[in-house]
């Protein structure tokens, strides 16, 4: 019988603090693989000072006080300059390295799997090449290369590091030389950071995400007699491109409705709020998943920036709804044009009008939109896929 191996898995958060995707990913991964045999422990900065242990759905999780200006799960938002501040202590926070040599005393790993490193910083991976232990460093997000994550700015994607990102990411592209294999959770992030000079010695991989949506059958075609209803769920954000939706809409005149469900910064929000005049758009606040699609014809994901791998995508196929979506990131890893969907293009501002316009027209094309939709994300709704893909990696790096 062959000797259990240990992994400690790593993120910024663990449940029940949920920042975004990545937390509701790793957490499945984390169950995934214990249920497959292995010895799995998480780290995860918290609110208190110092290390604690619990046990949060059979899995031992370690929270560690960030020693930083504020913890960064938090609803207030500070002033620009300790922003900056934090950031500055972030490019490389000495301090975290205590926690994860602790950790790493008391778990003994065989290897360390790295999600988000926001509040750890880059000196984990320190800290465990130093103890000669394996690193697989999972990619959500442009952390690595942007202090904000996205890359977006002004308005628009950026194209390349700006001057502030060059300095707080100086090093990190050199210290990614120690990660043993990378893992991109679609093409577009993997070949974005490795394109950059990023993971050159590492081996690499993209695995898709996944999580488990239960079908809930094809709704009834719209006939005709009752307004078409669109919607966007998830962040309001600018990168999101939700005023843009909003613009577009509104503009049109159609007999339609918007629903608009998720939360922001209460002053972006609030802008959002004050652009909306039509009666046809409607903001809801959170929504749960299963009764936002159940009740929507078509979706739309605006995004003006390359999202990596928006959960909200697959979740719209997997409940039959046909999407409209932005041809950037990894948005076209999952919506294809045609098939589940309908791409347009950021960059030319009509192309989202244009795109409501044929969903709106064309009952045909949704119809065989919607009746495909499932079947084009089944493998993103497979979590044993996914689990099993992380197995091979494990096993890859581990020998």
């Amino acid at each position: 019988m062959s000797v259990q191996k240990r992994i400690l898995v790593i993120n910024s958060l663990y449940s029940p603090h949920i920042g975004g995707g990545a937390e509701i990913i790793s957490k499945i991964q984390v169950e995934g693989l214990q249920a497959h045999g292995f010895h799995v422990a998480v780290l995860a900065t918290g609110p208190d000072q110092g290390l604690h242990e619990e046990v949060i759905d059979n899995v031992k999780v370690y929270r560690a006080g960030l020693k930083n200006l504020y913890w960064h799960f938090n609803d207030r938002k500070p002033g620009k300059l300790i922003r900056l501040g934090w950031h500055l202590n972030d490019r490389y926070n000495s301090g975290m390295r205590k926690h994860v040599r602790e950790v790493i005393e008391r778990e003994r790993p065989d290897v360390v799997i790295c999600h988000n490193l926001a509040g750890w910083s880059i000196s984990a991976w320190d800290e465990i090449s130093s103890k000669n232990i394996p690193i697989i460093q999972v990619l959500h997000d442009l952390y690595l290369a942007c202090s904000n994550f996205t890359m977006f700015k002004n308005g628009h994607a950026c194209e390349k590091q700006c001057a502030t990102c060059k300095v707080l990411r100086s090093k990190h592209s050199i210290a990614s030389n120690k990660v043993t294999a990378v893992v991109g959770v679609s093409n577009f992030i993997l070949n974005k950071l490795t394109g950059m000079g990023y993971f050159a010695k590492s081996a690499k991989y993209a695995i898709h995400n996944a999580r488990e949506i239960p079908d809930t059958g094809l709704k009834e075609p719209v006939t005709g007699k009752q307004p078409l209803k669109f919607g966007y769920i998830g962040t309001l954000a600018a990168v999101k491109g939700v005023e843009w939706l909003i613009e577009e809409f509104q503009a049109l005149d159609i007999d339609a409705t918007l629903t608009i469900a998720g939360k922001g910064k209460d002053d972006y929000e609030a802008h959002l709020k004050s652009i909306a005049h039509s009666d046809k758009i409607k903001f809801i606040g959170y929504a749960n998943s299963k009764d936002f699609y159940t009740s929507i014809d078509v979706s739309v994901i605006p995004s003006l920036w390359p999202d990596t791998f928006p959960g909200v995508a697959f979740e719209a196929s997997a409940y039959h709804v046909p999407a409209i979506a932005t041809k950037i990131g990894g948005l076209p890893e999952i919506i294809k044009d045609g098939e589940n969907g309908i791409l347009c293009d950021p960059t030319d501002r009509t192309s989202l009008k244009e795109a409501i316009m044929l969903m709106y027209n064309n009952a045909q094309l949704r119809n065989k939109l919607a009746h495909n939709a499932r079947k084009t994300v089944e493998n993103l709704l497979s979590v044993d896929r996914m689990i099993n893909d992380y197995k091979k990696v494990i096993e890859s790096t581990l020998t």
